[in-house]
């Protein structure tokens, strides 16, 4: 979806008392970007330390920090795509595991068209508190919110102690979640995860429907950036 822009190449150039040409003034006007057809919420949830931050993080600027600090409260980033023929602006929360959080975060669920639950592979309580995550989903999410479990760290699995029959056999029991396993820090299965949520959550909306009914399912507390960052094309190795 990326296009390429050279640069405006010049030979020689002209006298120093020179105007510049009307339509040398004309070529530098940028056009302006075609508005997002859909505008969508994800939130991203689970225990502390499983990687949340890495994995938005990795999605939208397709960065990696090994000693990310612990999110206080949640955060957000925006990254617009471009799937179904449709140009989408997702915003991305990334909540904080904490509990004492849990009162801030739980108002973010309701807007989500998306939810991402996150555990550790290596870590046995992450895993053990999906349960409660789940609780947290049924409370606060729409029903119609769709759900994927992620295993991540997949890049640690000679330290693993989550099987991944573990995780497919935790998501088969609740309806309509799907499961894949992903490392953020190797960017294995990060694009797909998001693209496959934002596919699904496409398939069950109508495409013709205006932007300006959606505009409030999402919380808009900054401007887009002028040029979103845009994905290449899915591996397609996950979900």
């Amino acid at each position: 979806f990326l296009s390429n822009f050279g640069a405006a190449g010049g030979g020689g150039g002209g006298s120093a008392n020179s105007s510049p040409a009307l339509g040398s003034q004309s070529r530098r006007r940028k056009m302006p970007p075609r508005p997002a057809d859909f505008k969508l919420q994800i939130i991203i949830i689970g225990s502390r330390g499983v990687g949340k931050t890495s994995l938005m993080e990795r999605f939208t600027d397709d960065t990696f920090c090994e000693a990310c600090k612990s999110t206080v409260g949640v955060d957000f980033k925006i990254k617009t795509v471009e799937l179904r023929g449709k140009k989408i602006r997702l915003q991305i929360w990334d909540t904080a595991g904490q509990e004492r959080f849990n009162s801030i975060t739980s108002a973010y669920y309701r807007g989500a068209k998306g939810i991402v639950l996150v555990y550790d592979i290596t870590k046995q309580e992450t895993f053990d508190d999906l349960p409660k995550w789940m609780k947290m989903i049924d409370k606060y999410a729409s029903e119609e919110a769709e759900l994927l479990l992620v295993g991540n760290k997949l890049d640690c699995e000679t330290d693993r102690i989550i099987t991944r029959q573990q995780g497919e056999r935790f998501s088969s029991r609740i309806s309509g979640m799907r499961f894949c396993e992903a490392s953020a820090k190797d960017n294995f299965n990060v694009d797909e995860i998001f693209l496959k949520l934002v596919d699904d959550i496409l398939s069950k909306m109508p495409l013709e429907v205006p932007n300006k009914e959606l505009s409030n399912s999402v919380l808009s507390l900054q401007p887009e950036p002028e040029v979103p960052p845009e994905l290449p094309p899915p591996r397609m190795r996950c979900c």
